[in-house]
């Protein structure tokens, strides 16, 4: 007589608060591996959830979307619900677009891998947008605050860029690198553009 199948572990019966704490602890995991990329930030980032990369983009869509204008007639508000929708679908569009791309260049890279990678990877823009709008709320238009945003935009971009490309050259052939890595850039300038022009006062 054979012996039972062992058990499998399994969450269902775990409370809601176990789950939820674990899930946060991966998404704040990830987006350290992003925030400070080491060797094995790659090998990580491969276990992918679209979890994190949801939560970074409502963050980044509901912070663009509140500009700094501190008036809430009709015009600002249907203005911010354009914002809110056109930063969903540039983020999730986007990073569906260059997925495609990487894969149409031979690269061994599935779907949701490429989707998590590029969804982790817009953590420094949304920093950089905190900061942003943080100088634009304050109402400051001076030459200081306009340099606080190039800046913090510039180095977020990079940032996202070059974490996003660390990830993406494993998976794509290097003689095809650059036209894997140019969607990338322009999918990052189109978030850090947003920031700017959403940030001014």
């Amino acid at each position: 007589m054979d012996p039972p199948p062992a058990m499998e572990e399994t969450t269902l019966d775990e409370p809601v608060s176990v789950t939820l704490k674990r899930e946060l602890n991966t998404i704040a995991d990830k987006m350290y591996k992003v925030a400070m990329p080491s060797s094995d930030s790659k090998t990580e980032l491969r276990n992918w959830d679209l979890w994190g990369p949801l939560i970074l983009c409502l963050i980044l869509a509901i912070l663009l979307s509140t500009g700094t204008s501190h008036s809430a007639s009709k015009e600002e508000e249907h203005q911010s619900a354009g914002v809110f929708a056109a930063v969903f679908v540039i983020v999730w569009c986007g990073a569906a677009v260059v997925t495609v791309n990487a894969v149409l260049l031979g690269g061994t890279v599935s779907f949701f891998q490429s989707i998590c990678v590029l969804g982790y990877c817009i953590f420094p823009l949304c920093v950089a947008a905190i900061l942003c709008m943080g100088t634009g709320w304050s109402g400051c238009s001076n030459t200081v605050c306009v340099i606080i945003r190039l800046v913090s935009a510039g180095i977020a971009l990079t940032w996202s860029t070059k974490a996003s490309q660390g990830f993406l050259s494993e998976v794509v052939p290097p003689k095809r690198s650059a036209l894997a890595a140019y969607p990338v850039y322009l999918f990052y300038v189109a978030l850090a553009w947003i920031i700017l022009i959403r940030s001014s006062p």
